[in-house]
């Protein structure tokens, strides 16, 4: 069975990878907790989509890696079959497929079967969109002209209510775009959702309490004064910065009396860059208040 991740990632790698993610982790800070590439941790996330697979259960009548281990110390010792199957408590028929399925008396390894066997225990139910090929087709085309999972759901909804072979829900499209293993969603369209994300973030993903968080001598909104509040005098600004396309950015400033708007274009979105350009833009405002 192929390793995911460059080069591979041991099973307690993994383990510990989807733990870190699970508790909120980025990429970046994952990759150095595990020792490995950053590119081998998305390529892991994107591969299950961002949901940590789960553990395989095996049969209880299935051969066990402690079983496949005595049989492969017993072929090296020369014992039959039939002997091995006695000593495991085994039908011979039973021993003599495991070793002939995995490449005889002389190429049988117990670890190779035993990753061979995961391999071939795994069934994979198929996925919704995959029983559905009409109903893939509508979401692949709505897709295409850029329609959010929300609103697919909603017209099939209102349009196609009765229909049942047109019902599916929001995070099923969200899965299905983000689990590359599935192949139901063609990777052209991963970015066709308004985010623009390879991956889903996670719900537990925040910079709250890090340094990235934390406005210098930043003053709560609750001290403003009572001016303010009441919008009795002119001269309080509320302000935002507005993130448009191609890097570009513009502050606007909102006065909450007189609803003047101020409209300021900035060429970087950086304090730097921002505070300065208000600044050359206040004594045209003072002029306007004192017009008025």
């Amino acid at each position: 069975m192929p390793k995911i991740g460059r080069p591979g990632m041991s099973d307690e790698k993994k383990e510990e990878l989807w733990r870190r993610w699970r508790a909120g982790e980025l990429i970046a800070v994952i990759s150095r907790a595990t020792g490995k590439a950053p590119g081998s941790v998305f390529t892991l996330l994107k591969y299950h989509g961002d949901l940590a697979p789960e553990p395989h259960k095996a049969r209880s009548d299935h051969l066990t890696p402690v079983e496949r281990e005595a049989i492969s110390r017993a072929i090296v010792s020369g014992d039959s079959v039939r002997s091995i199957a006695s000593a495991l408590g085994r039908a011979p028929s039973t021993v003599s497929r495991e070793i002939n399925r995995n490449g005889g008396r002389y190429a049988y390894r117990a670890a190779t079967a035993q990753e061979r066997a995961g391999a071939q225990a795994k069934r994979p139910k198929p996925r919704l969109l995959q029983r559905r090929p009409a109903l893939r087709e509508r979401v692949v085309s709505m897709l295409e002209d850029e329609w959010s999972p929300e609103q697919i759901v909603g017209y099939l909804r209102l349009h196609h209510r009765d229909d049942e072979e047109l019902a599916i829900s929001h995070e099923t499209i969200y899965r299905s775009i983000y689990t590359t293993r599935w192949g139901v969603i063609p990777q052209k369209l991963c970015k066709r959702p308004r985010t623009r994300r390879p991956i889903r973030k996670n719900k537990q993903h925040s910079v709250k309490g890090q340094w990235r968080s934390q406005i210098i001598d930043a003053r709560p909104i609750e001290d403003r004064p009572a001016s303010a509040e009441e919008r009795s005098v002119t001269g309080h600004m509320e302000g935002d910065l507005v993130i448009g396309s191609k890097n570009s950015q513009v502050a606007t400033l909102v006065d909450r009396k007189a609803r003047y708007l101020t409209i300021v274009q900035t060429p970087t979105r950086h304090t730097t860059s921002v505070v300065p350009a208000l600044v050359r833009n206040m004594p045209g405002w003072i002029r306007h208040y004192v017009e008025v």
